[in-house]
């Protein structure tokens, strides 16, 4: 994985969108197994004690899922832990949710003053309702297991925090209008989706923006993009495709980035006409 020192091209990896097993769940994983045979448990009778299924916390002992607070609280009362995992929990990384190539980005988002995003293909994951979000997890191809899409939606609900939580960053979004014509999931999802899209949109660090299906000049016809600002005020950008991500940190190519995302606002709709067409959109399904 590059560190943004490569410049322009320089790929994040193509290990494709599937989650991969931390460090850290791993070692949590093992702390769980020792105390559970120290209280000569087996995964079956441990379970119901916990209130969990026998085959999710075998999958929390292989470090393939992430724990929820209420396991980690019955599980320290039920094997007596001496407070370990809670310990251990506190250090618990959500990156297996998400794919390798993903994880820089990710990294910088979370520090981010600024982030620009352009989407022409579906909602972005900040955007995204747990429903949505399901439907495309369940839809990837090669298929995805219960506990991949489980771990890959405590990702993205993890980094949707961030809208919330970072009020003094600036979030602006410019989505295709034909990304809710879509119906991805369904009309009750499509309604839902719509509706947390306004919910957010209210938001003052939260700026959305729709492209009109019907517009004679635009800026965004090579794809989707990410601009973001650094607290160091640097800008760095990130395109993604069908299997791998671009980081791209050359200040020229960030220019010509930052030149098409200024074009694109103003060629989208207006804040409060993007709300309004949501609106009358929502209104009509």
């Amino acid at each position: 994985m590059t560190d943004g020192t490569g410049g322009v091209g320089a790929p994040l990896g193509c290990g494709g969108g599937e989650p991969e097993v931390s460090d850290s769940l791993k070692t949590f994983g093992e702390v769980v197994k020792a105390f559970r045979k120290r209280a000569r448990l087996t995964q079956e009778e441990f379970a119901p004690r916990v209130r969990y299924s026998a085959p999710t916390v075998a999958s929390i002992e292989q470090g393939r899922r992430f724990p929820t607070p209420e396991f980690v609280e019955r599980a320290e009362e039920v094997l007596d832990a001496f407070g370990a995992l809670r310990g251990a929990a506190r250090h618990l990384s959500r990156q297996p949710g998400l794919a390798s190539w993903f994880r820089q980005w990710a990294r910088l988002e979370a520090e981010a003053v600024s982030l620009h995003t352009y989407e022409c293909r579906l909602i972005p994951g900040l955007l995204q309702t747990e429903a949505y979000a399901r439907t495309l997890f369940v839809n990837q191809l090669p298929p995805l297991g219960d506990d991949q899409i489980e771990a890959q939606w405590v990702a993205r609900a993890d980094r949707q925090r961030l809208l919330r939580e970072r009020p003094n960053t600036a979030f602006s979004f410019i989505l295709e209008e034909h990304l809710f014509l879509r119906r991805t999931g369904g009309v009750e999802v499509t309604r839902a989706l719509i509706d947390h899209v306004l919910e957010l949109a209210e938001l003052r660090n939260v700026e959305v923006q729709v492209m009109p299906v019907v517009r004679q000049a635009h800026a965004g016809l090579d794809g989707p993009m990410q601009l973001l600002e650094t607290p160091g005020n640097r800008w760095v950008a990130y395109n993604e495709g069908q299997r791998g991500g671009l980081f791209v940190s050359d200040a020229k190519e960030i220019s010509v980035l930052q030149m098409r995302y200024a074009r694109m606002r103003s060629q989208a709709l207006t804040l409060e006409d993007s709300v309004s067409l949501l609106q009358r959109m929502r209104g009509e399904l």
